[in-house]
């Protein structure tokens, strides 16, 4: 029987032959499973030392809602609860009333408060940027409060109506009737949580600097005070491994620490495409972080080729970043490279870091022999393109090289 995985204080416990929960997705979910499962199994065999992996198949999304009435049963919380680490490709959301994002819900229910989005460059991809061999950002972002929070009414409604009055009378803010209303909560004690994992990221994987964005110029007391409460868990808890941007400029040295520097968000955009190599680890609240991220992506081929994950404290899931693409799907044209750099991400975070170096590896000498599907490949006459399927062997062959 395999066993299962165990998270404590964040960090996994993992034995020889966990059990792994999958959720192949929806669109062209379960064919850029099918391939990336192919290169997981090859990269674990590889490596041997009488490691396994049993693969448990759980559902939700479109495929959910059509076997079992709901787009996220109760049976696969629960296998999450109790795996701990899960894997999955892009799940759909339903047009209309009565149905929530399940990303989002998978968020909120297992409080997995950091989203993590590795973006590197892979030597063969075509990029936007004279020098894209500088892109090597981890980017970090807050998953559960800023305006995603999900606090907010419409117009017309009696709520928003409620907070316009209370507003009026009680802080002489006069906004139009016809305002919609959203909130945007930041509270110390999940922005402190989430940038102690970030930081903790930087000092493990010896990275040079970690970069708060935000946009604190303008909006002083949610995105200013999450710039402030980074510092603070910098100075504070940190102390002696990091140093700040300023105090270096002063003289300090930063041998052997993480240097701690922050960047207004409009400013960011520019510096991550003409300044990428000033940048390591970015931090941001959880709407500069979507916008951004997906901007680093086009640095370095698009969304097909980003990995990411969902990390909270009990549980971990780690996905494809990209949406289902129906317009493609059963066609044989997805990239498989996002949920297949996912799962690299995945061996990692379980430690097994021979597994993932075969397969980033394997992906990165797929491409630069010039092999590549279809989003890579945009009529270039230097590269030979393939199918989802076929792309995955040839990556599996190369994870599963002695």
């Amino acid at each position: 029987m395999p066993s299962l995985i165990k998270m404590k204080d964040g960090r996994a416990i993992t034995p020889p032959d966990p059990e792994i929960p999958f959720i192949a997705g929806d669109g062209i979910g379960p064919e850029i499973w099918l391939a990336a499962r192919r290169v997981f199994d090859a990269a674990v065999a590889a490596c041997g030392k009488k490691r396994r992996v049993a693969w448990l198949e759980s559902f939700a999304g479109q495929a959910a809602l059509k076997a079992r009435g709901h787009t996220l049963p109760g049976e696969t919380l629960d296998v999450i609860r109790s795996h701990a680490v899960a894997i999955k490709g892009p799940i759909g959301t339903p047009v209309g009333s009565g149905f929530t994002s399940v990303n989002v819900a998978l968020r909120k229910i297992f409080d997995l408060y950091a989203c993590v989005r590795p973006q590197k460059w892979i030597p063969g991809v075509p990029a936007p940027v004279p020098d894209p061999s500088k892109i090597d950002f981890v980017l970090f972002r807050e998953n559960l409060e800023d305006v995603y929070a999900g606090i907010e009414w419409s117009s017309k409604s009696a709520e928003a109506g409620y907070v316009r009055n209370f507003l009026r009378t009680e802080f002489h803010i006069d906004l139009p009737d016809d305002s919609g209303i959203g909130i945007k909560p930041m509270s110390e004690a999940i922005t402190k949580r989430f940038v102690r994992r970030a930081l903790r990221f930087a000092l493990d994987r010896r990275r040079r600097s970690v970069t708060f964005v935000h946009k604190g110029n303008i909006m002083k007391f949610t995105e200013g005070a999450f710039r402030t409460w980074g510092y603070e868990v910098g100075r504070m808890e940190f102390g002696k491994r990091t140093v700040t941007e300023g105090e270096v400029r002063e003289g300090a040295s930063a041998k052997g620490k993480v240097v701690l520097k922050d960047r207004i968000a409009d400013a960011m955009f520019q510096e991550v495409i003409l300044k990428p190599g000033e940048h390591d680890v970015i931090v941001c609240p959880n709407l500069n972080g979507d916008y951004l991220s997906d901007a680093c992506a086009a640095l370095v081929g698009g969304l097909g080729m980003a990995p990411g994950a969902n990390i909270g404290d009990q549980a971990a899931i780690f996905e494809a970043t990209h949406g289902t693409a129906p317009d493609i799907a059963g066609k044989d044209l997805g990239n498989p490279s996002g949920l297949i750099l996912s799962g690299a991400m995945m061996f990692e975070f379980l430690g097994w870091e021979d597994v993932a170096a075969r397969i980033r590896g394997a992906v990165e000498g797929t491409v630069l022999a010039g092999t590549v599907t279809g989003d890579l490949a945009r009529g270039r006459k230097d590269v030979t393109q393939v199918g989802t399927q076929k792309f995955g062997e040839l990556v599996a062959a190369g994870a599963g090289k002695a």
